[in-house]
């Protein structure tokens, strides 16, 4: 009955989970928030490393406009109920963590910086400390000298799960704020130490800009 449940889950769980993103993407009264900053990098035919919180990742797919893109998504099962689920989005994934197959998905990200692809990581998973950036993305930014574009999703009606990352189930019909942060270069001669510290500010203060601008509309984000 176990592996009879599972394979239900694995096969019907991504598609039911996806129809719900949608909707409750559809339902948000959503602000994208600097996005012209994409737009700039896409339009000098440049693609980018998003970071985004762990915690936000649940309506990241939706909102992705970009021509393709592959997320570094954990090896493990719940892994790859999230991978089935970000397909139904024309979203790719590579297996691995910083815990679990992290060296071959670095590996295959770096290979895949030679191609048209948008690349997605959380810096602070798969298992925290929440909202602390790990190495990966920087590693990943000063071997290929991809840009790392901050991107954060905050709203103001939604659940927070009792989880490390303290993971947000938006609400339907709630105010979301979409907002990108101002790309981020490895700089030469710059320690692998010193642009972590830069990556993590920068991820820190795109979240707390998103989270003021829902004041604009005396809400606070959830």
């Amino acid at each position: 009955m176990k592996t009879l449940f599972e394979k239900l889950l694995l096969n019907v769980g991504p598609l039911m989970a996806a129809v719900l993103i949608r909707f409750i993407y559809f339902c948000l009264r959503k602000e994208l928030v600097n996005f012209k900053y994409l737009e700039e990098l896409w339009g000098s035919g440049c693609n980018v490393i998003f970071a985004t919180w762990h915690d936000q990742l649940l309506l990241i797919p939706p909102v992705y406009s970009g021509n393709s893109a592959k997320v570094l998504i954990s090896s493990s099962k719940d892994g790859e109920l999230i991978a089935r689920t970000v397909a139904h989005f024309s979203i790719g994934a590579i297996r691995g963590s910083s815990s679990r197959g992290g060296r071959e998905a670095l590996v295959e990200m770096k290979a895949l910086a030679n191609e048209p692809v948008d690349l997605g990581i959380t810096p602070d998973g798969p298992k925290g400390p929440r909202h602390v950036a790990k190495f990966g993305v920087v590693q990943l930014a000063r071997v290929t000298g991809r840009p790392i574009v901050p991107l954060a999703f905050v709203c103001s009606r939604g659940h927070r799960f009792n989880s490390w990352d303290k993971f947000l189930l938006p609400f339907p019909w709630g105010r979301a704020v979409y907002r990108v942060g101002k790309p981020l270069y490895a700089i030469d001669n710059e320690s692998a130490e010193d642009f972590q510290s830069r990556v993590q500010q920068a991820l820190l203060e795109n979240t707390a800009q998103a989270s003021s601008y829902l004041k604009k509309y005396d809400l606070s984000a959830i």
